[in-house]
């Protein structure tokens, strides 16, 4: 079901819907096509359909506010997953997935399939350590591309001079460019890559490879993620301001 939060679409689905509804497409579809996509339903699609992935939390819906190309490309995303706690505290949203449960549920749910996957974006060397943790922890994971994508300005575009990639054919393609770059630039790219999934995914990197240490389980259960986050990234106070302007909003 679809529910409006300061003129963003959200499909209030669970962590097993979006993924029930991600590998409806891969199963439905053949190998990746770059023909562009022509329909915008959560139901999923045709043989050769592309589809991307946004997990919108406070912060990007605030960013959106100000950034009508943001807006957008969120509204017309195939799958908006309301990744937060605050979503479901501030609004009538009853289901909650952060952003990197929901790709390592993925990733596990690919297995049993043989999809490929990609990881692009994350800080130098970052998207390889990923993978090595992804490896150990998933033996049976199938990994056709690993690389940081070089610099990507606030627009999307990849900087010139810095490296460019080719991408191989790949099932589902994670992008953590961190928003709003990450959006902006799956939305430019999406026709032409030999993907058939790319969904968005942040900092989830970071946490995949032990890179940044996630809160306990029991402070992620009441919804203080972002404040463990804080604490140990006092840098992101200016990102948590934005979510003062959305509870001002919102409420």
């Amino acid at each position: 079901m679809k529910k409006e939060v300061l003129g963003i679409k959200i499909h209030d689905i669970s962590s097993s819907e979006a993924v029930e509804t991600i590998f409806g497409w891969l199963k439905k579809g053949g190998p990746a096509s770059t023909t562009p996509v022509s329909t915008r339903s959560i139901r999923g699609g045709q043989r050769g359909e592309k589809h991307y992935v946004v997990t919108a939390n406070p912060e990007i819906i605030m960013m959106a506010q100000k950034d009508t190309e943001l807006k957008s490309i969120i509204n017309n995303a195939d799958l908006v997953v309301p990744d937060g706690v605050g979503l479901k505290l501030t609004t009538d949203i009853v289901c909650y997935t952060p952003g990197v449960d929901l790709m390592e549920e993925i990733i596990k749910s690919s297995l049993d399939y043989g999809f490929t996957i990609g990881l692009l974006g994350g800080d130098k060397g970052i998207a390889e350590k990923t993978a090595d943790c992804l490896r150990k922890k998933y033996p049976k994971v199938k990994i056709s591309f690993v690389g940081d994508g070089g610099k990507i300005n606030q627009d999307g575009q990849m900087i010139p001079s810095t490296t460019n990639y080719q991408l191989p054919t790949t099932d589902l393609l994670f992008v953590a460019f961190g928003p709003p770059k990450q959006e902006k630039w799956i939305s430019k790219n999406l026709k032409e890559l030999p993907v058939k999934v790319a969904m968005g995914v942040g900092g989830s990197f970071d946490f995949l490879s032990g890179s940044v240490p996630r809160a306990p389980k029991f402070i992620r259960k009441l919804g203080l993620e972002w404040l463990f986050r804080l604490i140990i990234q006092p840098w992101r106070i200016k990102r948590q301001l934005a979510l003062i302007k959305y509870l001002l909003m919102v409420l």
